[in-house]
């Protein structure tokens, strides 16, 4: 694997939408050594996206989402799951890009602890699955993504496709229209999803 180099403030602080695509491919880490590559995500925008948790405005579960770009976004949903976002916007806090599931690289026996046993391909295929493969909770939100001893998203050379597929984003009730899902295509380890897909 090559070199990882840490995405700087200034990749986040772009079109949510943009800051979606391009983080296809790219490695999120964690300190302990576990690492996946980021294989599905879903924009969230700020003020016109009914479906994103700041569209009624700020509360204290949301706050992080209107702070700096490149800080992760952790909530709890459903009463049990946990759920990683990456804060990316330009001009109108309150964006994010949820990553809906990884291609696990490192720390495998970590992430089987943690998971239970199953198998490599359902260790971190879906949003709730990965956080629990990689141990992310609660204390990681608001953690700095460009800098500190947190997670952090790198780029080890991999490039985003050139055609990722697009679909509407899951489990939303409100703005199905947008095709703000983005996935690596033929990827093992995506969350599986019955949706209309194209190639964006």
């Amino acid at each position: 694997m090559a070199r990882r180099k840490r995405l700087p403030r200034a990749f986040y602080r772009r079109d949510t939408v943009h800051v979606a695509r391009d983080l296809l491919n790219k490695v999120l880490a964690m300190p302990d050594g576990r690492a996946g590559r980021i294989v599905e995500v879903e924009a969230y925008l700020a003020g016109i996206d009914p479906a994103a948790h700041t569209y009624r405005g700020r509360t204290p579960r949301n706050a992080t989402m209107f702070g700096p770009p490149g800080h992760m976004y952790v909530y709890f949903t459903y009463g049990m799951h946990w759920c990683a976002n990456a804060v990316a916007w330009d001009k109108t806090p309150g964006a994010g890009v949820l990553i809906r599931a990884l291609e696990p690289i490192a720390g495998l026996d970590l992430m089987h602890e943690a998971r239970g046993g199953v198998s490599e391909r359902l260790l971190c295929s879906g949003p709730a699955r990965l956080t629990q493969a990689l141990g992310i909770n609660g204390d990681q939100n608001g953690a700095d993504l460009v800098k500190g001893d947190g997670p952090r998203i790198v780029d080890d050379g991999v490039a985003p496709p050139l055609h990722p597929i697009a679909t509407p984003r899951i489990g939303i009730s409100a703005g199905k229209e947008h095709l703000w899902r983005f996935v690596v295509p033929n990827n093992l380890h995506v969350s599986p999803a019955r949706v209309k897909q194209v190639h964006a």
